[in-house]
């Protein structure tokens, strides 16, 4: 499992030895936060898939790890079975144009992006964890009272 740290400028997805291994990917991937364009939670993150695998590990619907390469695009791709994950969209990146991958923190991911952060990497999940809690006022409900005959 992915874990995910957040500063002020980019967001950063760190490996294990054994991910790393998975995908071909000798250091952490890292994108700056003005790229991200679009966080989508999905379920099943296999439909998202596009293009062929290049370098990387593809086990169907078991692992799909690596570098995907489509006509005019190239995803970084880490999905485990079918487990909840992550779809983040990026414009300007220089190495990629979307990432997919499998975390169980998505939810936090997106709080995370929200709020304000220190200039070192914290998880996102301690980001989220610790973010004030916004409060929602209620609407009044509009008084209805009878017309005048």
């Amino acid at each position: 499992m992915v874990t995910l740290l957040l500063d002020q400028t980019q967001l950063e997805v760190v490996l294990s030895p054994l991910e790393r291994a998975a995908t071909f990917h000798r250091e952490n991937v890292k994108v700056s936060r003005d790229t991200i364009t679009k966080v989508q939670l999905t379920d099943d993150a296999w439909t998202w898939l596009r293009g062929v695998p290049g370098p990387g590990t593809h086990i169907p619907s078991i692992l799909a790890a690596g570098t995907w390469k489509a006509a005019a695009s190239t995803d970084f791709v880490l999905i485990r079975r079918h487990r909840p994950s992550v779809v983040i969209d990026l414009e300007g990146d220089e190495q990629f144009q979307r990432l997919i991958f499998t975390t169980r923190h998505g939810l936090a991911l997106t709080q995370a992006l929200r709020l304000e952060v220190t200039e070192e990497p914290v998880d996102v999940v301690e980001i989220a964890s610790t973010a004030p809690i916004p409060v929602v006022k209620g609407r009044q409900r509009p008084v209805i009272r009878p017309r005048p005959v």
